[in-house]
């Protein structure tokens, strides 16, 4: 992939990324527990929903982010459950990469095994938040794969945003918008993306306990 398209693509989707969280309208809370709220709103991408996960995970914004980044052989891995591999297809800065995502069946097989194709930007801020933005690109070395649906992730990615006063706590905040493809019911998508990020925070703040204390 051409590199100077893909650090324009991949700028602009993280500025789009940051507008949802700065744009406090419109989201409607679908799920709350343990201190995990995951709202959305109608996605402006494609016919589905942009999803917004917030929590509180005990963790530095490094440690958090040492769990979360998209790194080939890294922690994201060994304890996200909804992801089976990750590779890197293309390594275009040290903040920027292509990137191809499997994830295994879920809800009880009715969503079979799928693959993404990412261009993914790393960006840090003043404040020390640490941020991944990523939407799906098609790349020659990664076509589709037999036993694997393609999916599509619009512009989605994460915020590790240090607290103020609070040097062992991140306020992790998330946003999914994919298209899942396929022929799945929409009760089945609606369903199952609150649920899984839900179980995101929760896993991740195992993981942060495990690999970090």
């Amino acid at each position: 992939m051409d590199s100077a398209q893909a650090a324009e693509i991949s700028e602009a989707v993280a500025e789009k990324v940051l507008q949802y969280r700065r744009d406090a309208s419109g989201w409607k809370i679908c799920r709350e527990s343990n201190g995990v709220s995951v709202s959305w709103r109608p996605s402006v991408e494609f016919p589905g929903n942009l999803y917004r996960g917030e929590g509180i995970v005990l963790g530095t914004p490094e440690e958090v982010w040492d769990c979360v980044k998209p790194t080939a052989g890294g922690l994201r891995e060994k304890w996200d459950e909804n992801v089976a591999s990750f590779e890197i297809i293309q390594s275009i800065t040290d903040t920027l990469c292509v990137s191809r995502t499997s994830t295994p069946s879920a809800a009880m097989k009715l969503i079979s095994p799928r693959d993404f194709v990412d261009l993914v930007l790393i960006r840090k801020y003043e404040d020390g938040t640490i941020s991944s933005n990523a939407t799906h690109v098609e790349h020659p070395l990664s076509p589709p794969k037999p036993g694997f649906v393609r999916g599509f992730n619009h512009p989605c990615g994460c915020f590790c945003e240090p607290l103020p006063g609070e040097p062992g706590k991140t306020k992790l905040i998330t946003f999914f918008q994919t298209d899942l493809s396929g022929y799945l019911p929409r009760n089945v998508v609606d369903s199952f993306f609150p649920r899984s990020m839900a179980g995101f925070y929760a896993n991740l703040q195992k993981a942060v306990k495990k690999f970090h204390d």
